[in-house]
């Protein structure tokens, strides 16, 4: 069990030479990854939503513009009308998840509620959708060398420019992705 559980916790930084348009330059935040799957959430990825529109959609305001003016994010191609938070793990959400001491996912309304009115999590990302992997097929394509993996990195979730995070995400493990070649092949 201790190689299905290595992933959750993980960036997953796609490679030069990924064609699926939906993780092209990706990096996701691997949440949850057992012999079922994995699911993640795509942290680079701006949809043209921000945050008050969303909010709107759920029949709230918030009367701060850093929240109201607050990007979303493309989380991924599954369930792209579902809601996501990624954030710092202060605070007891109806929904959450941790993925680690520091992190957790959080679907619930309450959530955005309290980020609406101020009193949410000290550092959140709001997501439409979601990344899901079927039951072996991260490892597989791990193996076809579609994806890097490194430890996460709160600087890069939360501070890093989106078009930033890709690069960023690959130097945690030492790697310039301008080097890399985008043709994948085993020696």
């Amino acid at each position: 069990m201790q190689a299905l559980t290595a992933l959750a916790n993980q960036f997953l930084i796609a490679m030069p030479n990924m064609r699926d348009p939906s993780f092209v330059r990706s990096v996701a935040l691997i949440c949850q990854h057992s012999n079922d799957g994995a699911m993640g959430v795509v942290i680079n990825r701006l949809s043209e939503y921000r945050l008050g529109d969303v909010l709107a959609q759920m029949g709230l305001k918030s009367q701060l513009a850093e929240v109201e003016d607050a990007p979303v994010l493309i989380g991924g191609p599954v369930q792209p009308e579902r809601g996501f938070v990624l954030h710092s793990a202060d605070g007891v959400w109806e929904s959450s998840y941790r993925i680690s001491e520091s992190l957790s996912v959080t679907t619930s309304r309450d959530v955005l509620v309290a980020i609406a009115e101020g009193r949410g999590p000290k550092r959140s990302i709001v997501a439409l959708g979601y990344a899901g992997w079927s039951a072996g097929q991260i490892e597989e394509e791990i193996r076809q060398n579609a994806w890097l993996t490194a430890e996460p990195d709160q600087r890069i979730l939360f501070d890093v420019a989106l078009e930033q995070r890709w690069e960023s995400a690959a130097k945690l493990i030492g790697v310039n992705v301008a080097n890399l070649s985008s043709q994948a092949g085993n020696a």
